[in-house]
């Protein structure tokens, strides 16, 4: 019994330590939920989700469709830092927006541990946006 109890409360310490690893690590308020005045700024919004999400639910207008994560969890940084850097530079301030805001979160912290320092974690996602007013518009390739 006392071991079952011992291992439980490991796993949970070791559960809370992975957690706060994976926290992103920018200064506080660089990062913000998905709004009109986010979308009306002009920063440039980088949605990372698959392409299948892109079309079952819509992107932000304007938005450039970049995908992170591939459908088994792996990504490539070298490969989506090439690409995003035909996007943005690493000085230049943008958004970087997903479902929920769970991939935002590491993306982010990967993106800034990698130099880009004015990278936003859109909280909450597209998800949280739509639920909050903000129109997506249809995913069209091109």
């Amino acid at each position: 019994m006392k071991k079952s109890i011992i291992i439980i409360l490991i796993a949970l310490f070791i559960t809370g330590v992975i957690y706060y690893a994976m926290r992103p690590s920018g200064k506080a308020g660089q990062d913000e939920p998905l709004s009109k005045a986010l979308i009306d700024s002009g920063i440039k919004i980088i949605d990372i989700r698959t392409k299948p999400e892109w079309i079952q639910t819509g992107i932000v207008q304007g938005a450039y469709t970049l995908t992170f994560f591939d459908e088994r969890g792996g990504y490539n940084i070298s490969e989506f830092t090439d690409q995003l850097s035909r996007i943005v530079s690493k000085d230049e301030k943008f958004a970087i927006v997903c479902r929920t805001g769970n991939r935002t979160s590491l993306a982010v912290k990967i993106l800034r541990e990698q130099g880009y320092k004015n990278v936003i974690d859109v909280l909450g996602g597209v998800k949280a946006g739509a639920q909050n007013g903000i129109k997506l518009t249809p995913y069209t390739e091109g």
